[in-house]
């Protein structure tokens, strides 16, 4: 498995950005075969405070990703949430859902097909999958969600009053949601707001699967998705087991992810870890 660190010049986000990409071209099989493409590919978005080389620190990506013959996009999102802000004209959403797609695919041997095209994150990258897999649904045939972030709903805008953190101040808040965070509340920012929509649209919205620690500050919010889902019938993978906000528990379930999606498994490749 080929591990391409790499930097491009980004025009939505107006700077040079790092990215780091799983690609199965130097595999070789035990019939001494190297697969070709083009691939089926993940797009994974990490979490705040978070950058593109938490996955494959995090969690055995690299390993299961060869197994899989995918390639895996880990883009750096900073602590932007992938919204597009308007008001700073940093298009994080654009650059995710179209700039990175049409970039990746001009340089690497991806598939172009929806459904061989997924995205998924933690936490802040998994609302920012939600978001940008349902706004690019053409794009995208499959959302993974692990202890997603789903904090854009109406009242958003009544914060604590003594912040525990940075992400709770007002400041930072409108940064990546706008200076009105009771509109963005009632906006198609709000995964619920943006469904209704594309529902009414008759959009075949991409599949789902979700995951969240049940010791997870997080929790209520995914259980309240779940409902959401469940009552409007919308098909989706909800699960949950031990575990708080932390690696242990994204490593487990995203392999569970990678399960649900549709993968064929392959023979790892040779590698110093696999040499018979």
């Amino acid at each position: 498995m080929a591990l391409i660190r790499m930097n491009f010049m980004s025009q939505s986000l107006h700077r040079t950005v790092p990215l780091l990409v799983c690609l199965p071209t130097d595999k070789v099989d035990a019939q001494g075969q190297t697969p070709t493409g083009p691939f089926k590919t993940l797009y994974l978005l990490h979490g705040i405070l978070g950058s593109e080389v938490d996955w494959v620190s995090g969690t055995r990506i690299q390993r299961w990703s060869d197994e899989r013959n995918l390639a895996v996009v880990m883009p750096a999102g900073e602590n932007g949430f992938y919204t597009d802000h308007a008001w700073s004209t940093e298009l994080y959403s654009h650059f995710i859902g179209q700039e990175l797609v049409a970039f990746t695919r001009r340089t690497f041997p991806l598939s172009s097909k929806r459904d061989e095209t997924f995205i998924g994150g933690l936490s802040m990258g998994g609302y920012g999958a939600l978001y940008n897999g349902l706004r690019f649904h053409e794009t995208f045939g499959a959302i993974i969600m692990l202890s997603a972030g789903l904090l854009i709903r109406p009242g958003m805008e009544k914060l604590p009053a003594k912040p525990a953190w940075f992400a709770e101040t007002t400041a930072y808040q409108q940064q990546v949601f706008g200076p009105d965070l009771a509109a963005a509340g009632r906006s198609e920012l709000n995964p619920k707001v943006l469904i209704a929509r594309l529902l009414a649209e008759k959009v075949t919205l991409p599949a789902i699967y979700m995951a969240v620690g049940t010791e997870d500050d997080l929790k209520g919010v995914n259980d309240d998705f779940d409902q959401f889902l469940t009552q409007r019938r919308i098909e989706h993978v909800y699960e949950t087991g031990p575990g708080n906000h932390e690696w242990d528990f994204w490593d487990r379930y995203l392999l569970r992810a990678l399960n649900w999606l549709p993968l064929t498994s392959q023979a790892v490749g040779l590698n110093s870890g696999h040499i018979k």
